[in-house]
């Protein structure tokens, strides 16, 4: 097997794992791409993003990217004569980009596809209740998230992991499956499929707008929902006018309340659903910290009804 001269790129920590995979492989990772140094904290100087500090410790060369329609950046990148672009979680490539390795570009994407295609594949598949998700791995074209197929793998979600836990799974499923590409590619003798788009299922960003919690709907999905969005960008509700961050829940059987009535009963903070009751095991109200429920229930009013002004 030849070793592929690979341009990486990149920027958030769920790459990282990916770009410490293929350095420890025999290919030789020319660069590394991600965006430029800003200020990530209120108070503080310009920090590298997560990719761009490991590969310094690694001791690869970094080049920042912001515009990826600068002709300088194309001939940068051409000059090196890259065979592949490796790409996880970074920007959208434009054509001439795409045109410059020897062989193409693959991208790491955290969904089975085509389940899940857009911006929060993790969260969705949370959301709605995924027994299993995993990572694709498939040549980039003109469209987004449509290309061939390379290799899949897949990992199993637990009735009660959060898109936390998830991510950290499919973190390092996903640098294996990477390595595990670029070996294929570099013998030659891989073969891609194309995706069935008529199964093609969206996973939109996530707003205020759909990450509010409605007590109308079943405590099952009410659930989901709040794992899903731990931890970020958090489910919430409205607590006397205010909003509530809840990060933690599990599924009761407390019969006879209302749709969002709060009840602080043995121990247990609990809002009625659509059918039956919601345990809020950790929550938090604004300038507030993040507490149990038990907390709460200890220290607020509770018969009240949630997201009533």
């Amino acid at each position: 097997m030849k070793p592929l001269r690979i341009i990486f790129m990149g920027s958030p920590d769920f790459a990282v794992p990916s770009l410490e995979a293929l350095h420890k492989s025999s290919h030789n990772i020319l660069t590394v791409v991600s965006g430029s140094d800003k200020r990530r904290r209120r108070r503080g100087d310009p920090e590298p993003t997560a990719v761009k500090k490991r590969a310094q410790e690694l001791g690869l060369p970094t080049l920042d990217a912001d515009d990826m329609k600068s002709e300088k950046l194309a001939d940068d990148l051409r000059t090196l004569k890259p065979d592949l672009f490796v790409v996880v979680a970074f920007k959208i490539l434009p054509k001439r980009l795409l045109e410059i390795p020897a062989i193409g570009s693959i991208n790491l994407h955290a969904s089975l596809l085509p389940a899940y295609r857009g911006a929060a594949p993790i969260h969705w598949a949370v959301i709605n209740g995924e027994k299993e998700t995993g990572c694709t791995v498939f040549f980039l074209d003109q469209q987004v998230d449509t290309g061939e197929i390379l290799k899949q793998s897949r990992v199993v979600i637990s009735e009660n992991d959060t898109t936390g836990d998830v991510y950290n799974k499919l973190m390092q499923n996903g640098a294996d499956l990477i390595v595990q590409s670029a070996n294929l590619i570099a013998e030659g003798e891989f073969e891609t499929y194309a995706q069935d788009h008529s199964k093609a299922t969206p996973a939109p960003k996530l707003f205020k707008e759909n990450t509010r919690i409605d007590f109308a709907k079943p405590a099952q999905e009410i659930h989901n929902l709040i794992r899903g969005l731990n931890p970020f960008p958090v489910a919430w509700c409205t607590y006397k006018g205010k909003k509530m961050n809840v990060y933690q829940s599990a599924i009761d059987q407390e019969a006879g309340l209302k749709q969002g009535e709060l009840k602080f009963e043995d121990e247990k903070l609990l809002a009625g659903t659509g059918d039956g009751s919601i345990e809020l095991k950790e929550v938090q109200l604004p300038g507030g910290k993040r507490i149990s429920g038990a907390e709460f229930g200890r220290g607020f009013e509770t018969n009240i009804i949630l997201n009533e002004s």
